[in-house]
């Protein structure tokens, strides 16, 4: 009798063994679905494991939150979600949903910051983008003497060095999280080599940037950046102010887009026409092309330039070429470098 109850109590050993075997079987290599819908799923800051059960069960993600629960628990994963917005399937297996949790494999947004952008176009243009909650922390952050100096930049902040170019972010970074990419950027592109050929011009490397993001913010055209960085060298030997409005601009504070004769006579250490040599730092954030134009300007003797006003300009040696040329091309305005 005893002998009938051992074997029968076995075979329900092994039957329930058998049965949680099937169980699991069917949880780790069966998805939810098989129709593989795709399922948008952000996961919110401080969510914790439960919650995401939850959000994950609503998009219908899960066939059992009990069992994806237990296999959390098992590998040590309930506390190593990361918040973020994922691109989920329905036929996806649970073991691969909590992987991508657990990794962040986020999704990523192509993200192209323009050249000549200044941190608070740059800061702008994220937080419309999503990529970052408020552009005001950004800001902040960017013109922190403090953390540039800890990403190895001298200076007020990170104004010059947040290199333009193509990001993959994903939405809801941190401030710090995008400046210290963008500055590894700028990093990469600003190579040794460059250092030495400043020295070579008695410039250190920050007044190489200054000068870049002048001679971005001057022209679009590619062809034109040496000879407008040629200018700019030949006035800073001479000793002559460089006169160049866009420094004046991003002096002024809350600029309408209409530069006026009274905002070249207002005092801010931006204003290139009243003080000699380069303004105190970047006016934006130059690209490769313009970092290379300050480094290596072209062999001439141009001291002035006018717009054409058709996106090019008038380059002059003689003050009475320059005379003439902003008559012609501006009817006697004043567009162009100031006579001097």
């Amino acid at each position: 009798m005893t002998g009938r109850l051992w074997r029968t109590s076995s075979i329900g050993v092994l039957l329930l063994a058998f049965y949680l075997f099937l169980d699991a079987f069917s949880f780790l290599l069966l998805p939810p679905k098989f129709t593989g819908e795709e399922r948008e799923v952000v996961v919110p800051k401080g969510s914790t494991f439960k919650q995401v059960m939850r959000i994950l069960e609503g998009k219908e993600l899960l066939r059992s939150p009990m069992r994806f629960y237990l296999m959390a628990r098992i590998v040590g994963a309930t506390g190593r979600v990361k918040a973020g917005e994922y691109n989920l399937s329905t036929s996806m297996l649970p073991q691969k949903i909590l992987w991508k949790l657990v990794k962040g494999d986020v999704i990523k947004y192509q993200i192209t910051i323009p050249e000549g952008y200044s941190v608070r176009q740059i800061a702008s243009y994220l937080e419309e983008k999503g990529i970052i909650d408020r552009q005001e922390e950004f800001f902040k952050l960017a013109f922190s003497s403090e953390f540039a100096a800890s990403l190895g930049i001298a200076g007020e902040g990170m104004e010059g060095y947040l290199f333009p170019d193509t990001y993959l972010f994903s939405r809801g970074l941190i401030p710090e999280e995008v400046i210290k990419t963008m500055a590894i950027s700028f990093k990469r592109v600003y190579k040794p080599d460059f250092s030495l050929r400043a020295a070579e011009l008695g410039l250190t490397d920050r007044e190489i940037v200054i000068l870049a993001s002048i001679i971005e913010k001057e022209t679009g055209l590619p062809e034109e950046r040496i000879l407008i960085s040629a200018v700019f060298h030949n006035r800073l030997k001479k000793g002559i102010p460089l006169c160049s409005d866009p420094t004046v601009i991003y002096g002024l504070e809350g600029f309408d887009g209409n530069l006026r004769k009274k905002d070249l006579k207002k005092k801010t250490p931006y204003n290139t026409y009243l003080f000699r040599g380069l303004p105190p730092g970047p006016i934006a954030n130059p690209g490769r092309a313009s970092i290379w134009a300050a480094l290596y300007p072209a062999p001439v003797k141009y001291l002035y330039f006018v717009s054409r006003n058709d996106g090019s300009h008038h380059f002059s040696v003689s003050l009475r070429e320059h005379n003439k040329a902003v008559w012609r091309y501006q009817k006697g305005g004043r567009r162009g470098l100031k006579l001097q």
